[in-house]
């Protein structure tokens, strides 16, 4: 191979591994925007939709059975408030989208990388093939913002890692005696707590209208609080007001 073939050879994998991975990231965040379009309408015909509960098949298409509501306790089961079996005599608002709400569903859930299989777990009431998916919040932002402040309540900014999935790296929260941001490298919060708003902090940097909306460059003079190196890929999120 001459040199000039293998510069134009290495020149073409850069710009397909490159394609590649803006076809990955444009399907993640049409997954979510499907999601998100789903969801809207769900909650517009039923506002106390909070999971879509279904039969998940090895050739990845689903069968629709409903919507279900708000778990009321720790070990109750999540209400139903529309079954798509057949198994309700009264007409629903939601009949009229049923075949949507299968079909988009399905479009959501198709790639294996999918983000929205973060919210999707077994359905704990059923021996079944029965899988629930958890409705995103109408503000993600907004939502993120009241779980951190259950924990840190004084909490104004968080520095996200976009390199490991939303992990959060720490909060500012209040002032520190020399008038700088008070920082916390170690949040309060849970386990559990911690995968959910990772998990909607993700979904914030796979959609781009509100990774844009939300998420800004560090300060030029940002330590990481363990000496790790940082990237344009860690960003400060700002907090908005909660009730």
């Amino acid at each position: 191979m001459t040199p000039a073939a293998h510069d134009q050879l290495a020149i073409l994998a850069g710009q397909r591994e490159e394609l590649q991975a803006q076809r990955l990231r444009t399907e993640k965040a049409y997954c979510l925007a499907v999601l998100d379009h789903i969801s809207a309408k769900i909650r517009a015909a039923c506002p106390e939709a909070v999971h879509v509960t279904f039969a998940f098949y090895g050739d990845r298409t689903l069968e629709l059975h409903g919507v279900l509501g708000a778990q009321s306790s720790s070990v109750g089961a999540c209400p139903w408030l529309w079954d798509n079996r057949g198994e309700e005599e009264d007409e629903h608002p939601l009949d009229d989208i049923a075949d949507q709400i299968e079909t988009d569903v399905q479009t959501a859930l198709a790639p294996y990388s999918s983000p929205v299989w973060a919210s999707v777990h077994r359905n704990a009431a059923s021996d079944g093939n029965s899988w629930l998916l958890e409705l995103p919040p109408a503000d993600r932002a907004a939502r993120v913002a009241e779980l951190v402040r259950e924990h840190h309540p004084e909490a104004t900014a968080l520095v996200v890692d976009g390199r490991a999935a939303g992990r959060v790296i720490e909060i500012f929260q209040g002032v520190a005696d020399d008038g700088t941001p008070a920082r916390t490298p170690r949040p309060r919060w849970s386990a559990d707590c911690d995968t959910v708003i990772a998990g909607l902090l993700a979904q914030v940097l796979a959609l781009p209208a509100l990774a844009d909306r939300h998420l800004m460059p560090l300060p030029r003079d940002y330590a990481h609080p363990f000496g790790i190196s940082t990237s344009d890929q860690v960003y400060l999120m700002p907090l908005p007001p909660t009730a």
